[in-house]
């Protein structure tokens, strides 16, 4: 019995007699299995309790039968480039103190954040060097620096990052292949073979996957065609070649024809035309009409006399 596991097993349990059906073994099985649980059961009311509000609670002894793991080791992760440089170099990776002493204020400080020991800010003046710019600010150069050095350490992380994910693989289109031989830099599991409805599936997303939808596309042996076959539009050159001049002519002359010819009639529905000029002349001649009659009107109307003030005075 382990209690850890809370496992329990009988090996000396064997069948008096074979069983002659499957309903006498499951019966069977059932009652030597219900008393190993009880068994169960009873040994852990056995062992020490405390109480809780929730109830008893029991700490279970630690497991005796070794299990087998569930999920495969973790894989070892791919060393750095400085880590490699490092092995390389013989170099050795040793803690730093969190504390170092400033010699300027001659206290300890820490060796990163605030109040940090070397701090940019707390130094007053930089001594020049025969290397610097005149009219040059070492403050500004400082900063632009550092900032350079904060954007070359995120992209070699970037790039760790990266080969850490590409390290023992190869490209999609090589693994996508279904073949009975393992992909080259893997640990030489054969790849699983797709079924036939996982072919289906894919073929169909990469038949639409084209800006067309599949329409220009080549059909497959034994696929069946589009109903609705596409069409390409024919575009003439830009650039003017041998005879280009004549099929543009003939292009234009085409157009004006079908708008001037006879056969285009029919796209004039000539009585409606008819009766829109009628209606349109007839609007013309009442507003004329009625122009005339106003003008005529205001001609017989008398004229009123001004009653204007003479502005000459009276003596």
């Amino acid at each position: 019995m382990d209690l850890g596991n809370l496992m329990a097993s009988d090996p000396t349990h064997h069948f008096e007699s074979v069983p002659s059906s499957r309903q006498e073994l499951t019966r069977a099985c059932l009652e030597t299995g219900t008393e190993l649980v009880q068994a169960i059961a009873n040994a852990v009311f056995a062992l020490p309790s405390t109480d809780d509000p929730d109830g008893p609670i029991v700490r279970l002894p630690p497991p005796t039968t070794t299990l087998p793991r569930e999920k495969h080791l973790p894989k070892p992760k791919p060393p750095t480039k400085w880590e490699l440089f490092a092995k390389m170099k013989g170099i050795n990776k040793h803690k730093k103190d969190k504390r170092v002493f400033d010699e300027q204020t001659g206290t300890w400080k820490r060796r990163h954040g605030y109040d940090r020991v070397n701090d940019d800010k707390d130094i007053p003046i930089i001594e020049a060097k025969l290397s610097d710019e005149p009219g040059e600010d070492p403050f500004s150069k400082r900063k632009a620096e550092k900032k350079q050095r904060v954007e070359k350490q995120e992209k070699n992380q970037l790039q760790n990052l990266k080969q850490a994910a590409k390290a023992g693989a190869l490209p999609s289109h090589v693994q996508l292949a279904a073949t009975a031989l393992p992909i080259t830099g893997t640990n030489g599991e054969a790849p699983k073979k797709a079924s036939k409805e996982e072919l289906q599936n894919v073929a169909g997303m990469a038949a639409t996957a084209t800006a067309s939808g599949g329409k220009f596309d080549k059909k497959l042996p034994g696929e069946k065609p589009a109903k609705h076959a596409g069409k390409y539009r024919k575009f003439l050159p830009v650039v003017e070649g041998k005879g280009m001049s004549s099929q543009e002519k003939q292009q234009t002359a085409k157009i004006l024809d079908q708008l001037m010819n006879k056969s285009s009639h029919g796209m004039l529905d000539v009585n409606k035309a008819v009766t829109m000029f009628n209606v349109k002349k007839e609007k013309q001649r009442k507003k004329e009409k009625e122009h005339k009659t106003s003008s005529a009107a205001s001609k017989l109307k008398p004229k009123k006399k001004s009653l204007k003030k003479s502005s000459k005075k009276k003596h």
